[in-house]
């Protein structure tokens, strides 16, 4: 397998149990080939962005150093998704799994179904909070440092839920 690479992940959910949801995708990602999560986020509650009344989502991010390729990763994260019971039956609809691919290395791709760094994630506060609190030095390629981007998001209601458990791996 090739050399680990530091990739991030958004988890988001607002239908069912998110916190079991959480777990599960943790749980997962560990398992997963030539990967181990190297820190968690704490959870976050925010608005949902761009779309009608639906409950409030729970956020974090997830760090990983991982040997995966960006695409067997998303084919991962895609099936995580599914056995957590997430289902796709219109855009935005509400989720009990939601989990985006946000940042592999240093890489830029933009493949059909595969953008990275994930095209929207510095213009939201439930990305960039989350991130910021384990890796706020961590660049989006082409845009800049986490920190220097949350203050163009600081009008975005978002609420740390539960703190990380003690003894958490931190970037």
């Amino acid at each position: 397998m090739p050399s680990p690479v530091r990739a991030f992940v958004a988890f988001g959910a607002n239908l069912g149990d998110p916190t079991a949801a959480f777990a599960l995708a943790l749980e997962r990602l560990d398992a997963l080939p030539g990967t181990r999560v190297a820190a968690q986020s704490a959870l976050y509650r925010s608005a949902p962005v761009g779309v009608g009344a639906q409950p409030d989502y729970i956020n974090a991010v997830i760090a990983l150093d991982t040997a995966l390729a960006a695409r067997p990763l998303l084919d991962a994260l895609l099936a995580i998704e599914h056995e957590g019971g997430r289902t796709r039956n219109f855009h935005m609809a509400p989720r009990t799994m939601d989990l985006d691919l946000l940042l592999h290395g240093d890489s830029i791709i933009d493949e059909p179904g595969l953008q990275v760094p994930h095209p929207r994630m510095h213009l939201r506060a439930f990305t960039l909070q989350p991130l910021a609190e384990i890796a706020p030095d961590t660049v989006i390629p082409g845009i800049g440092t986490v920190a220097a981007l949350l203050p163009t998001v600081a009008d975005q209601a978002i609420s740390r839920m539960i703190p990380a458990a003690p003894g958490d791996s931190r970037g």
